[in-house]
């Protein structure tokens, strides 16, 4: 396993690790959760990432759970969640937004579900336009001061917000945030390699990305129609269906099958492996619904090597539209 430094920071983080979204509670209940943080450690995974939103609330639950029972030191491992969704429905102040009433006790929340006293990065898991910067800096540079999270993250914001959270920070002396948490694969490139690119230079700002196989289409499992026990075949997953169901994409993933045949991989490790080449990523969140996949998906780490420059380009040709 690879570490590296989480931004700026001199946090260490796996650069494959194991993220909860989809999976936990809908797909993965707490056994197979232990089973899955088990082998993602095994493999030398150190960062598992999770948000209050996520099966609204079930999946901190069942990570706390989890870590109970794997009894792992807590200095063993890097644990992340996001706030800012909510899980109270549209009860003012406490859904979609970053206020400094929710994000006190949202933080408290999550803990809470979690049985521990602190998370590692703490990410606002959107950007709020209607509560001032100051207000979410101060807050967030609060909860760090109070030994309820080491470290602040951004997730899906704009470079500008990035960049005035910076700034904010830096006059009034306050903990500034360190990373992103983006969407990006071998589809989605724009914002970590076109948006990103100045704050990545400018502050060496991080990037924890999401989705690095692009809800499952970058597998090819999706070729011949969404199989019953994917993720785009669940309930409240229908939006995904049509993204899953382009042709034009699937055809240009089937470009992808040759590379990943002739280098013995699985077109999953190929993608993963691809995400992690990014001198901008600091980490690829994988999620897997079996200890299988989990172990699949970590076994990318040994096609990294193989992606020469050649062979990147390859991808790049392959996948182009």
């Amino acid at each position: 396993m690879e570490y590296r430094r989480l931004g700026n920071s001199g946090l260490k983080v796996s650069v494959l690790s194991l993220g909860s979204w989809v999976t936990f509670d809908t797909q993965v209940d707490n056994d197979m959760a232990i089973e899955c943080i088990a082998a993602a450690g095994d493999a030398g995974c150190n960062f598992f990432d999770n948000a209050e939103a996520y099966a609204a609330g079930k999946s901190e639950e069942i990570m706390g759970n989890a870590f109970r029972e794997l009894a792992w030191p807590r200095w063993s491992y890097v644990l992340t969640t996001k706030i800012f969704w909510g899980i109270h429905g549209n009860t003012p102040n406490m859904s979609n937004t970053l206020n400094r009433k929710y994000l006190m006790q949202a933080i408290d929340g999550s803990l809470e579900r979690f049985q521990d006293d602190f998370v590692d990065v703490l990410y606002c898991h959107r950007c709020d336009p209607e509560t001032p910067m100051e207000e979410i800096v101060h807050a967030m540079s609060e909860i760090i001061s109070h030994k309820k999270a080491h470290y602040w993250g951004t997730s899906e914001w704009t470079a500008d917000e990035v960049r005035s959270a910076i700034d904010i920070a830096d006059r009034y002396g306050l903990h500034k945030p360190v990373t992103e948490q983006s969407q990006y694969n071998l589809l989605e490139r724009r914002k970590v390699e076109k948006e990103f690119a100045r704050i990545t230079a400018d502050f060496g700002y991080g990037n924890t990305i999401w989705s690095p196989l692009a809800s499952g289409l970058l597998t090819g499992k999706y070729k011949d129609g969404i199989p019953e026990d994917s993720r785009g075949a669940l309930s409240g997953y229908e939006w995904l269906q049509g993204r899953l169901s382009d042709d034009e994409v699937i055809a240009r993933v089937e470009k992808l099958r040759p590379i990943s045949e002739r280098l013995d991989c699985s077109m999953a490790q190929l993608s993963l492996a691809w995400a992690t080449k990014h001198e901008m990523v600091s980490s690829v969140i994988t999620g897997a619904s079996k200890v299988e996949q989990v172990v699949q998906n970590f076994e990318a780490l040994d096609v990294i090597p193989l992606l020469t420059d050649e062979v990147m380009d390859e991808i790049d040709a392959a996948i182009a539209k």
